[in-house]
């Protein structure tokens, strides 16, 4: 895997043209197709759990109980979050990497009612090569999941309830019906009231949340709630994966419900490359560090 940015050290630079033809803008070379940029530099540590763990890890501040929320995308080349539905025909091998290194880091993972319908969701599992960063963290063996859902119309006889290495938790509003209340606890998920009626705040979600400990919070979508928690101005970091792929249709953007009252800016950490796959990282200005 390459790493694009920042610049390796030592990697050379384009120079501006000295004397630019007519016509020209002062500084750009002659002829940039003939004038290739440097390849980006391989780093070897980046093929290996710990190197991933390392580029991708929370800041020191979730340590003293800070939340810190980053959410993990995938898109095409056109915006398209998903094709035919889901998200796996946009994603690679190295992306699959990325994911599953980004939820061995995180406390816990969010997740929206129709992404899990739509994705199959299943528990995260514990992974051996995480174990003793875990530990030292204080984190059991794997994340818990936490599911997003005014109706509670789940499932409940899916291994994401039945089978999970640590409960999972469902956030809903005050007024999420008393029937569906009873077959999730039923089933051993653990029921937070993160808002009144039947919606789920965001703010009181992340809150709530916090209060149990789970403060390294990965979100993934999908874009109807990721939209939510951002506009909440929730959402320290991106994690956008963009796929060399052509979608069309009309697929939902990886954000698509509400708007922030004023854009976010957010700036880059990192790009890494695979097979034609960027992987990019993105931390909003002032984030907690």
């Amino acid at each position: 895997m390459q790493r694009l940015y920042p610049r390796p050290k030592g990697a050379p630079t384009q120079d501006a043209a000295p004397n630019p033809a007519p016509g020209r803008r002062p500084g750009r070379a002659p002829d940039p197709a003939h004038t290739p940029a440097p390849e980006p530099a391989s780093d070897p540590a980046l093929a290996t759990p710990t190197g991933l763990a390392d580029a991708y890890a929370y800041p020191a501040s979730t340590a003293g109980g800070t939340p810190y929320l980053r959410a993990n995308m995938v898109s095409s080349l056109d915006g398209a979050a998903r094709v035919d539905g889901k998200s796996a025909p946009l994603s690679s091998d190295a992306d699959m990497r990325i994911f599953g290194t980004l939820r061995a880091l995180c406390d816990l993972v969010l997740v929206g009612a129709e992404t899990v319908r739509q994705e199959n969701y299943r528990p995260a599992r514990a992974r051996a090569e995480f174990a003793d960063r875990r530990a030292a963290l204080g984190q059991p063996p794997a994340p818990a999941i936490a599911v997003i859902s005014r109706r509670l119309d789940l499932d409940f006889t899916a291994p994401l309830f039945t089978a999970p290495p640590a409960p999972t938790l469902v956030l809903t509003g005050s007024g999420a019906p008393d029937s569906a209340l009873a077959e999730a606890r039923a089933a051993g998920a653990v029921v937070v009231f993160a808002g009144e009626g039947e919606g789920v705040d965001p703010v009181r979600a992340v809150r709530e949340l916090a209060a149990r400990g789970f403060v390294r919070l990965l979100h993934e979508g999908g874009p109807r709630i990721l939209a939510q928690f951002a506009a909440a101005d929730l959402l320290d970091e991106l994690c956008l994966t963009l796929s060399p792929l052509i979608a069309g249709g009309d697929a939902p953007r990886i954000m698509n419900g509400p708007a922030p009252v004023d854009p976010t800016r957010f700036v880059p950490l990192s790009v890494l490359e695979e097979d034609g796959f960027l992987f990019t990282r993105y931390v909003r200005v002032g984030a907690k560090g």
